[in-house]
């Protein structure tokens, strides 16, 4: 999930890495969604702040946060959990 505020937009040059990943692993695999902080109560601890967050969840379980747009974090990060 792509946790970004209203005044600053989602991370747009992030969504080429995961589909790009997705085309690689399967789409069945990796599924990805943009978030805004300021509308949703349970990321109120992410507003604020200028750079993207990007959290990952399995099974309805949050497992990893990256934040920034650190393509080979990103990327390292999304082939780990999967």
């Amino acid at each position: 999930v792509d946790v970004f505020q209203a005044w600053c937009g989602p991370c747009k040059p992030v969504v080429n890495l995961f589909q790009k990943i997705r085309n690689e692993v399967g789409s069945n695999l990796l599924h990805f969604a943009v978030a805004e902080a300021d509308s949703i109560d349970a990321l109120e601890k992410y507003r604020g702040q200028c750079e993207p967050v990007f959290l990952f969840y399995t099974g309805g379980e949050l497992v990893a946060v990256v934040r920034g747009a650190n393509a080979p974090l990103l990327q390292k990060t999304i082939l780990k959990q999967l």
